[in-house]
């Protein structure tokens, strides 16, 4: 199963891509679309195109992505779920299933502690996937929303979660 996680992100958007075979989690790739101050339209099209490009290239069969928060200042969530938006729909124009996770859930799933700190993440990516460096840590966002999906997120992962409900990112 090969799994695309996305951070979303107007400046900067992360995205990760691995393969779960059995218990198994293996690095693809990694990496981010940066984008320039300018007009919202052309930095949501630049945010589209190269995730269009993202899952041309690594085909994947799942993406997830991390849930916008709400932030102290308004406008800045709507702009972060603009962003989040443009990433949903370069998932479904290719026909992809897309879960979507809180960070108290991504953090639950690969540290063990939903309010870990964003070091401990990256840390942890870089444990799970056996990586040789450290990913920049919008794409160890990214690479941690993969593999809470690929740890049974949603029951994609094939672990039946019907009739639990979650509590502080656990199933119960």
């Amino acid at each position: 199963m090969r799994i695309l996680g996305i951070d979303p992100g107007l400046r900067i958007t992360g995205f990760g891509v691995i393969d779960k075979n059995g218990r198994d989690l293996a690095y693809v790739s990694s990496g981010s679309v940066k984008t320039v101050a300018g007009e919202l339209p052309s930095r949501l099209q630049l945010i589209l195109k190269n995730l269009n490009e993202v899952i041309a290239l690594y085909q994947p069969e799942y993406v997830a992505i991390e849930q916008v928060f709400v932030n102290i200042n308004p406008k800045t969530t709507l702009l972060l779920g603009q962003a989040r938006g443009a990433a949903i729909c370069a998932a479904v124009m290719s026909n992809l299933p897309v879960a979507e996770y809180t960070a108290l859930q991504i953090k639950q799933a690969v540290v063990g502690n939903g309010h870990a700190q964003k070091k401990q993440v990256q840390e942890m990516v870089v444990r799970l996937l056996r990586l040789t460096g450290n990913p920049s840590a919008d794409a160890a966002d990214a690479l941690a929303c993969a593999i809470c999906h690929a740890h049974g997120g949603l029951g994609l992962g094939r672990i039946a979660t019907a009739g639990y409900r979650m509590k502080r990112g656990r199933l119960v």
